[in-house]
C-alpha cells in the first residue's frame, strides 16, 4: 500500500493557509480571486455612467442626488485561477537523503492543495522523460480534486535524461491560462536560464522551488572519486581534498546567487530547499516568510 503523503493534521493546517497571488487574472469559474473583470461580490471597483438595457439595481443613488446623473457601482469579480505545478523528472532528482524528487513532490502537493482549497483549479506537469511532454494532470478543481491530485503525484516516478528549456518552453507555448505556476527542478541543466526565461515570457505569477540535497550543497568527500553523470554524461576523475571542497563551495555559492539574481530581475519569486528542512517547516513557515503563502 502506497504511503500517504501527508498525516490528517498537516492537512489541517494547509487547510487555513491561501495562495498570494501578485496581480489579478482572468479566470473561467466563479471562485475566490481577484479578477481584473467587474462582477458581482463584495468589494467595491469603481463607478460607471448607466447606460441603457444595465441592471437599475446597480445604480448608485447616493450618487444620482449628488449628481443628477445615473452611476452604477462595479464590484471586483472573484473567480477561480488556474494554478500550474511543474515538476521535474529528470534523474538528477533521483537522488540525496533525504530524496530531492520525493520532496519536491510533497511541496508540489501541498501547493496545489491549498489552491484547491479556495476552489482554484490544479493542473500538474512532469518533465524529464523521454516521453514528449511527460505526463499530465488536466485541471481538477475544489476539495474533491485533493484525491486525484494526491493519487497522481504518488505514482510519479523520476527517470529519463530531457531538456529543461525545451520542456519550459513547449509548456509556454501550449499552456492555455496562465496563473500562478510552481515549478520544482534542481536545476542541473546548462539550459536553465533559457527555461525560465521561456516561463516568464507569458504572464505567469511565477515562483521556483530549487530543490537541492544537503550532500549537494556542503559535501563531505575525502580520497579520489569517480563521478557518474546521472543523465549520461561521461565520468569524471576527482580527488575530494580541503581546496577542491573550497572552490566547490564558492562556486556552488555563486551559481546559487546568479539563480537568485536571474529569478529577482523578472519578477520570479526564488524558493531555496535544502531536503534536510522537513516539507512541513517548509510550507508552513519558509513558503509564507517569502510571501507565497499567508
Amino acid at each position: 500500500m502506497t504511503e500517504p503523503l501527508f498525516d490528517s493534521g498537516f492537512l489541517r493546517k494547509l487547510d487555513r493557509l491561501a495562495l498570494i497571488t501578485r496581480r489579478a487574472m482572468l479566470g473561467e469559474m466563479q471562485g475566490e480571486r481577484r479578477s481584473p473583470r467587474r462582477g458581482a461580490s463584495v468589494e467595491f471597483a469603481d463607478f460607471r455612467p448607466y447606460t441603457v438595457g444595465d441592471d437599475i439595481r446597480q445604480i448608485d443613488w447616493n450618487l444620482y442626488a449628488r449628481m443628477e446623473r445615473f452611476f452604477l457601482k462595479l464590484f471586483v469579480a472573484e473567480e477561480e485561477l488556474t494554478i500550474h505545478l511543474l515538476i521535474d523528472t529528470s534523474r538528477s532528482m533521483d537522488w540525496g537523503e533525504p530524496n530531492k524528487f520525493e520532496y519536491a513532490k510533497r511541496v508540489a502537493a501541498a501547493f496545489g492543495y491549498i489552491a484547491l482549497s479556495s476552489l482554484d483549479r490544479v493542473t500538474v506537469t512532469a518533465f524529464g522523460s523521454s516521453e514528449r511532454g511527460g505526463a499530465h494532470l488536466r485541471g481538477v478543481r475544489g476539495k474533491r480534486g485533493a484525491f486525484p491530485l494526491f493519487n497522481f503525484m504518488q505514482q510519479l516516478a523520476p527517470g529519463g535524461a530531457g531538456s529543461l528549456a525545451a520542456a519550459c518552453q513547449r509548456y509556454a507555448q501550449t499552456a492555455r491560462t496562465p496563473g500562478p505556476l510552481l515549478i520544482c527542478t534542481d536545476l542541473l541543466d546548462a539550459g536553465w536560464e533559457d527555461a525560465l526565461r521561456a516561463l516568464s515570457s507569458r504572464p505567469f505569477d511565477m515562483t521556483v522551488l530549487h530543490v537541492l540535497a544537503p550532500q549537494e550543497i556542503s559535501p563531505t568527500l575525502t580520497g579520489d572519486f569517480r563521478l557518474i553523470d546521472s543523465e549520461g554524461g561521461g565520468p569524471i576523475e576527482i580527488t575530494a581534498d580541503d581546496d577542491m571542497l573550497r572552490r566547490y563551495q564558492r562556486e556552488f555559492n555563486e551559481w546559487r546567487n546568479e539563480v537568485e539574481t536571474f529569478c529577482n530581475g523578472r519578477g520570479i519569486i526564488y524558493l531555496f530547499a535544502d531536503t534536510s528542512l522537513p516539507v512541513e517547516e517548509f510550507v508552513l513557515a519558509q513558503m509564507r516568510q517569502r510571501g507565497v503563502l499567508r
